[in-house]
């Protein structure tokens, strides 16, 4: 079979196509011929080494697939051949809380991730996903769906009338923006962008800051909401926003942190936190529970996950080089057939 590894080092440069044995599943192992592979930038950062530079290698990249079940090992009950699912995330993080075992288990990383022809995994770490959906929307389903899922709608939910402040027009920052609607929730989306501004208030957003315009978009966010601030931030930009986010969010407000796009490291006020009982959280994807809600919520809505472009499995060095450069709306999709 066909799949990108990185291979001797890190850097796009050394994202290479390879040949690997094929194999049949094990017991409690399935068989699946990946039809579609989404990006995260957890996988751009895998890639370039910025994520774990101490991960062995060669490593196949990608948390997100979706595929069909073509074999089944000794014993598997889950799922039958022909089948469509996709591949959850962390492989061993099933239900409850995250520990150490279920981090180790996660594709693209430290296990082989979703970016080859067939994938062999548990029959435990894989979920049909809704009827509605193709195998490139479903692909995009484990990770940013997930993610924006566990921020808005696990453990605390966010109600009908609060307001959500989503930081870019990436992945998960647009299936927040979904989410947040079908709860009833007003959302606020910045972008650098007028278009994808534009784009976001199409699909329902309430108002949108363009930040190169508006440096100051949390000060603007406060004026949109008469000086209340936010219930919820879905905060991916990291440590270079994370400082705004909290300033902008309400009494007992709560900042779901994501990603670490603006960087890890900055210095920052905690008085926020303390004086305005604002609860941060750290939002690691979620369990395989969840995913299944997830879907459950997806197919009564008829949600359809919106996907910027989709490239062939022979552009995915340009799928990632997009990523990189962050001009995708949504998500993007590496099509395998």
């Amino acid at each position: 079979m066909k799949a990108y590894e990185i291979q001797g080092s890190f850097g796009l440069d050394n994202l290479k196509l390879a040949d690997r044995p094929d194999t049949k599943p094990e017991p409690g192992k399935v068989l699946i011929r990946v039809k579609a592979v989404s990006l995260n930038y957890r996988d751009l950062m895998t890639v370039e080494g910025s994520y774990n530079p101490r991960q062995p290698l060669p490593l196949v990249p990608c948390s997100d697939g979706a595929g069909k079940v073509i074999d089944v090992g000794e014993g598997v009950t889950r799922v039958k051949k022909g089948d469509r699912v996709v591949g959850i995330f962390a492989q061993r993080w099933l239900a409850g809380k995250a520990d150490a075992r279920t981090a180790r288990s996660t594709l693209g990383g430290p296990r082989d991730g979703m970016l080859r022809e067939y994938a062999i995994l548990d029959e435990e770490g894989v979920v049909p996903f809704p009827e509605h959906l193709k195998y490139e929307e479903a692909a995009t389903l484990p990770c940013a769906g997930l993610t924006a899922w566990h921020a808005l709608l696990e453990g605390n939910p966010v109600k009908p009338g609060d307001t959500v402040l989503l930081l870019g027009t990436g992945g998960v920052s647009i299936f927040a923006l979904q989410f947040a609607i079908i709860a009833g929730a007003r959302t606020i989306i910045t972008s650098s962008s007028d278009e994808k501004l534009n784009r976001a208030l199409h699909l329902g957003a309430w108002r949108g800051i363009n930040y190169v315009e508006i440096p100051d978009w949390d000060r603007e966010v406060m004026k949109l909401t008469e000086k209340e601030g936010v219930d919820r931030v879905v905060e991916v930009g990291g440590a270079g926003t994370f400082g705004k986010s909290l300033s902008c969010s309400r009494f007992g407000g709560s900042v779901e942190m994501i990603g670490v796009l603006s960087g890890v490291e900055a210095p920052v006020s905690v008085i926020p936190i303390l004086m305005k009982g604002i609860t941060v959280r750290g939002v690691f994807v979620g369990s395989r529970e969840m995913l299944e809600s997830m879907c459950r919520a997806v197919s009564f809505n008829g949600m359809k996950p919106i996907i910027g472009r989709v490239f062939g499995f022979e552009e995915a060095v340009e799928a990632f080089r997009l990523m990189k450069s962050g001009g995708h709306f949504g998500k993007i999709v590496i099509k395998l057939e």
